[in-house]
């Protein structure tokens, strides 16, 4: 009897060496979430209980995403090795709907995008086309300004507080990002690929020497806790301060299609694109909608981790399995959880700058697939990077709109991906039809064919 040889993506693995490897995935991503909860209590003067709750059902939820990515029951998940975590643009679109409306309407807006995915998922493949590479890039380079913006502000506190500029922070602050960019020079392979945590751990042991970091409450916290549910309160709902978080959603989910694409290449599985990217999409839509009522951002999957795949050549799927009950763990264990909400703002910052700055090389590196030799990108490109980042550079220039308008004028991220998708929409789209010509300029037919949809094996 002949027997089908398994795929890579599917081959176990002894126990000891898929801990390792998926050990592995957790320190890669780790800064992520983080980073991200360490931006929120910050942005809005979370107490530590809080703060230590949010962490620890970020870690848990993206344990249990990355186990429904991988393991693919009933439909949900692409059963490739993915690993998620909390959104960048999720993070700082939550912050802006939380500022203004509070942060269990923040919630509200969560679990109404997180049901508006499974909504919007049968017609999302005919509203791709509105954003290709161009509109994409443009967001993600949005994002990561203002990513990198607020993780600033970690290290330096805010203008106007009294430890603003504090030299010790800005020391801590940028001997982080020192020790990253030393271990990214000085070693390779896998060493390399961790280097962004490896300069966060070193930045935390500057802190102690320094005194900056108190551990003095990580022994009253106990062994085992679990994430309390609707820590803010109950949800408040409104369909108008969500619109933020449902315009990004297109983009997120055009993002994904082109994430499990890039996925399936790594490990050397086809993807079939109408069956398999609505899957990782489910996945991401429910892990969101559970973690709406736990009080976090959306959930996404990790780019970070395909990097780990092509680098070490381990393409099993249950390797990240392992790396998602290694993150449940993670948020049970409540010495783990206090020793790092315990580590100082200016370290988190100083990891979050460079995780962040990388967020814009990879939205220049998408706007590269587009033809930027073609004078009408570089306008729809130029109006719309400038749109979205004046109120990032220029905070209140809307304060005399009334509220409903600020809603989407001071997010400099919907702001700028409907100013790059209505703009593409006319000049690609609709002046050619007006003009007759049947013909797509070299532009639409670059951007078309760096979209994820393309797949040339397509049924």
């Amino acid at each position: 009897m002949v027997t089908t040889p398994r795929h890579p993506v599917d081959e176990y693995r002894p126990l000891s060496s898929m801990a390792l490897f998926g050990l592995q995935h957790v320190l890669v991503m780790a800064a992520a979430p983080i980073s991200s909860v360490f931006i929120v209590s910050a942005a809005l003067g979370l107490s530590t209980e809080l703060s230590v709750n949010l962490l620890a059902a970020s870690f848990v939820l993206s344990g249990l995403g990355s186990l429904l990515q991988s393991l693919g029951p009933f439909r949900v998940g692409a059963k490739l090795p993915f690993v998620m975590l909390p959104g960048g643009a999720p993070v700082v679109l939550f912050i802006s709907i939380a500022e203004q409306h509070g942060v269990r309407t923040a919630v509200g807006a969560v679990i109404i995008t997180s049901v508006f995915y499974l909504v919007a998922l049968p017609v999302f493949t005919r509203l791709l086309r509105f954003f290709p590479a161009l509109v994409i890039g443009t967001m993600i380079v949005i994002v990561g300004v203002n990513l990198v913006k607020v993780s600033a502000f970690l290290i330096t506190g805010r203008p106007g507080d009294p430890d603003f500029g504090d030299p010790r922070a800005l020391l801590l602050g940028m001997a982080t990002i020192g020790f990253t960019i030393a271990f990214f020079w000085l070693f390779t392979g896998v060493l390399r690929q961790i280097a962004v945590m490896l300069g966060f751990v070193s930045g935390t042991v500057l802190a102690i020497l320094l005194g900056t970091t108190d551990f003095g409450a990580v022994g009253d916290s106990g062994l085992v806790q679990a994430p309390q549910p609707m820590p803010f309160g109950v949800p408040e709902f409104s369909l108008i301060a969500s619109v933020p978080l449902l315009i990004y959603s297109f983009a997120s989910m055009a993002e994904t299609t082109g994430q499990t694409v890039v996925n399936g290449q790594a490990v050397g599985r086809h993807v079939e694109i109408r069956r398999d990217a609505p899957r990782t999409i489910r996945a991401e839509a429910l892990t969101s909608l559970a973690g709406g009522f736990f009080g976090t951002p959306l959930m996404v999957c990790s780019g970070e981790n395909i990097g780990i795949v092509r680098v070490t050549g381990i393409r099993s799927r249950f390797v990240t399995v392992a790396a998602g009950i290694i993150l449940i763990v993670i948020g049970f264990v409540a010495p783990i959880t206090a020793v790092v909400s315990a580590i100082p703002a200016p370290v988190v910052g100083g990891t979050a700058v460079l995780v962040f700055g990388v967020v814009i090389v990879l939205g220049v590196q998408m706007l590269q697939r587009t033809a930027l030799d073609d004078h009408t990108n570089t306008f729809i490109i130029g109006v719309a990077l400038a749109l979205g980042l004046m109120p990032i550079l220029v905070p209140g220039m809307y304060e005399a709109f009334p509220p409903n308008a600020r809603i989407l004028l001071e997010s400099g991220v919907a702001v700028g991906a409907v100013s790059a998708a209505v703009l593409n929409a006319l000049f690609h789209h609709l002046r050619p039809r007006l003009y007759r010509d049947p013909r797509p300029s070299a532009a639409t037919e670059a951007e078309h064919a760096s979209e994820p949809l393309e797949d040339d094996h397509r049924p």
